[in-house]
């Protein structure tokens, strides 16, 4: 039995939230999604390196930012469906394998096109990466514990960047952006290697969809894939996370910059100011995820404890970046820039474990990758975008402050819209009376 807990990946059978096995499956997600954020910030910790080895103006290196989108909705779709037949063991293992494999090209000095070329391809890969996650925590918890867990598994999306940014910022001032690279493929062979130590022999291929629907409370549900997508919850879960991920995609790519070139700080002190918004999210998002989780053991519906909560929060981030750029330098508006870069991953965390209350195990990962590519198009716009003001502005900061007021603008409405729609009890009973009628039909 021990093997079918830790085997299944996307339609696993639920285990005792006191199994041991399933908090050591959490940890090396952790370890996973740590991995998956810091070779994200490896490109904007590098900025000014790569902008002046290769010639790039503000609008390419936006663009550079950009490419990793581009096939990023594609991959978190396609692949997340594909993975509905693999066991966790693997799939994590390709996904690690080939994110490996695409950073290689960059720790040899390259060019801008094979530079586009890597982060396209890994963009690609790492598309399925929370689908996968948030799957495999849903299958393995009960759903008061979902959002604690998830939020555990989320929090590698601070600690990469927040141990990557001093490490790999003396790897690039000592070495260089290349060295950065070589670094980051190191540790995820080790990871790859730990990964498939730890978890016990599993076939290619998942469990047959009847024995895991026995075990799903959710898995009387039966609709068709797209009725779920026609959803206000659905809608309602990708507007929130799309204003997370204009957030996330604009701390990845121009973060360092911005407090650089924006507000003069030095690269050796940007390197430690940027991982202030990483270490105050993760204490936001544990504690956000601990908290919904008892709310909803309190007797707090599911729309108010993940909807209401998670869309309060991104709002107050929005407010945030829209505040940074209206004061002046100072501890002021580092504390506005700290708050608008921490908060934002609730949606990725508890609003996710809202969507796991509804959904049968066995549509989860499909869900959540339509979520995940809808939200992904944050990343293709925000820092193309950001890029084209900055270099529109008369100033670097009069041109960061104009782009921020944009993208603060709108977060707010799409966290607002979204967290109206999110509704996981009403989605839960209007799939339950479909079944009905299919049934009674």
């Amino acid at each position: 039995m021990a093997s079918a807990e830790i085997g299944a990946t996307v339609v696993s059978p639920p285990v005792p939230h006191r199994d041991r096995k399933a908090w050591g499956v959490v940890i090396l997600l952790f370890a996973f999604f740590t991995l998956n954020f810091a070779d994200k910030a490896a490109v904007g910790l590098a900025s000014q390196q790569i902008r002046h080895d290769l010639g790039l103006s503000a609008a390419d290196f936006g663009l550079v930012g950009s490419a990793f989108f581009w096939l990023f909705a594609v991959g978190a779709v396609g692949l997340s469906a594909a993975m509905r037949w693999i066991s966790a063991k693997w799939a994590a293992a390709i996904l690690m394998f080939t994110w490996v494999a695409s950073m290689l090209p960059l720790a040899v000095p390259t060019t801008f096109g094979v530079l586009l070329v890597s982060r396209i391809v890994l963009g690609f890969f790492e598309g399925p990466a929370h689908a996968l996650c948030q799957s495999v925590v849903a299958d393995r918890f009960p759903k008061e514990k979902r959002a604690f867990a998830g939020s555990i598994v989320n929090a590698g999306s601070s600690v990469g960047p927040l141990i990557s940014a001093p490490a790999l910022t003396w790897v690039i001032v000592s070495h260089s952006w290349h060295a950065a690279f070589l670094v980051l493929i190191a540790v995820g062979i080790v990871w790859l290697v730990v990964w498939l130590c730890y978890v016990e022999r599993q076939p290619l291929r998942k469990r047959p969809a009847a024995e895991e629907a026995e075990a799903d409370p959710n898995g009387h549900i039966d609709v068709p894939f797209l009725r779920l997508l026609r959803l206000p919850s659905f809608w309602g879960l990708s507007l929130m996370s799309f204003a997370g991920y204009l957030i996330t995609s604009l701390k990845v790519a121009w973060l360092p910059a911005f407090l650089g070139e924006g507000l003069g700080y030095s690269p050796t002190t940007v390197g430690w100011l940027v991982t202030l918004p990483y270490a105050t999210a993760i204490v936001v998002l544990i504690a956000s995820g601990y908290l919904s989780g008892r709310l909803l053991a309190r007797g707090w519906s599911s729309r108010a404890a993940r909807g209401y909560f998670s869309g309060a929060l991104i709002i107050f981030a929005g407010l945030s970046m829209i505040a940074f750029t209206l004061v002046g330098p100072g501890k002021l508006q580092l504390a506005l820039v700290i708050c608008t870069f921490s908060i934002n991953s609730v949606a990725f965390s508890v609003a996710f474990a809202g969507a796991s209350d509804f959904l049968p195990q066995r549509q989860r990962a499909a869900f959540f990758g339509c979520v995940i590519g809808f939200y992904s198009l944050a990343g293709i716009i925000a820092p193309y975008a950001l890029g084209l003001i900055v270099q529109a502005g008369p100033t670097a900061s009069a041109g960061y402050a104009n782009g921020f007021l944009v993208v603060g603008i709108a977060i707010c409405a799409c966290a607002a819209v979204g967290a109206r729609l999110l509704n996981p009890e009403a989605a839960r009973q209007a799939l339950e009376a479909e079944t009905a009628m299919r049934r009674a039909s």
